[in-house]
């Protein structure tokens, strides 16, 4: 069974413009992909498929051998947790601890279970130090960081992250690569840093213009990414 897997997607925002023209691909479990290309060439938008966050207008997009739909995309994101860009749109207690305990707790688990996702979660981003601290104290990198324990939190199997070191320093981005490099998740990752992708993933996805132009190894990626038209 495939982790996550796509079949013949397309979308188009309201308005009638098409983003994702009969996407399909599948990401085996403890893959690790990158997602490429130009700006507007689908990246994004592909990732909100992943949870639910957008229904394909036609195709299926499948976890772990579930089509998600409207009735049970709640239960996808379990297992499907999303680090967006921007750590600001993730962060929002009064303290980094209470932010990473946001998501255990609202599944109901029992305050025991929480206390131990959060300190995992917590040791695995290097962010113990913090736990105390507001979230809008915080650096860059230690935002980006602290928005990662809040999505281990919730144990999910799939891990989605859209360009995440944009902004980072040379030290955060290092931290970051250091931390994926070590989770045994199925990763999907849409980021511009080639260097990033090559030193994380071993497949790359290359979307231009709403469509898949290439799928294979990393090292055999086409360069430069596509058209410019």
């Amino acid at each position: 069974m495939n982790a996550l897997e796509f079949q013949d997607v397309s979308f188009s925002y309201p308005g009638g413009h098409e983003v994702l023209r009969d996407i399909s691909f599948s990401i085996k479990k403890g893959e690790k992909v990158a997602i490429v290309g130009l700006n507007g060439s689908g990246k994004s938008t592909l990732l909100l498929h992943t949870n639910g966050l957008l229904i394909a207008d036609s195709g299926t997009v499948s976890v772990n051998g579930k089509v998600i739909d409207r009735k049970n995309v709640e239960e996808c994101r379990k297992s499907v947790g999303m680090v967006f860009q921007n750590a600001d749109d993730q962060l929002f207690m009064p303290t980094v601890e209470a932010d990473v305990a946001f998501g255990p707790r609202n599944m109901g688990l029992p305050e025991e279970e929480i206390k131990c996702r959060v300190e995992k979660a917590l040791r695995q981003t290097g962010c113990s130090e913090l736990k105390d601290r507001a979230p809008f104290h915080l650096s860059g990198g230690q935002k980006k960081m602290a928005s990662i324990a809040t999505v281990l939190a919730m144990e999910p199997s799939i891990l989605v992250f859209d360009e995440p070191t944009s902004g980072l320093d040379f030290a955060a981005e290092a931290q970051f690569i250091g931390i994926v490099d070590r989770l045994p998740h199925t990763i999907l990752m849409s980021t511009h840093d080639m260097d990033l992708a090559h030193r994380l993933c071993t497949r790359a996805i290359l979307m231009d213009r709403g469509s898949i132009a290439y799928d294979g190894p990393i090292d055999t990626l086409p360069y430069p990414l596509i058209s410019t038209l």
